[in-house]
């Protein structure tokens, strides 16, 4: 059973893994877990930016845009063979 919510998320991760492809993206096709890091940094700084400004707008792009981030270090891990978004989504599930 297939919700909104599950093929907008397999819509999420099938499109990194385009821009990740040969015909994709260079800059995205460039990117390594340490280019990400200040990426990632700043993804949450501006969420927090957006939570404590009370922007609704502006929290839902920048959590779009930090969970963006989970998504392409997971690419990256899974074009590694280390694990993949669904090992991810497992060990936080395991963690709750």
């Amino acid at each position: 059973m297939n919700t909104s919510v599950d093929v907008a998320f397999d819509r999420l991760v099938h499109i990194m893994a385009q821009l990740r492809s040969p015909e994709g993206c260079p800059w995205d096709r460039e990117q390594s877990f340490e280019s990400l890091r200040s990426h990632i940094v700043e993804e949450a700084y501006e969420l927090v930016d957006a939570i404590t400004n009370k922007n609704v707008d502006d929290i839902k792009e920048e959590s779009g845009d930090l969970l963006l981030q989970i998504v392409f270090i997971s690419q990256l891990a899974q074009e590694e063979g280390f694990f993949d978004i669904k090992d991810v989504i497992s060990e936080i599930c395991d963690k709750l």
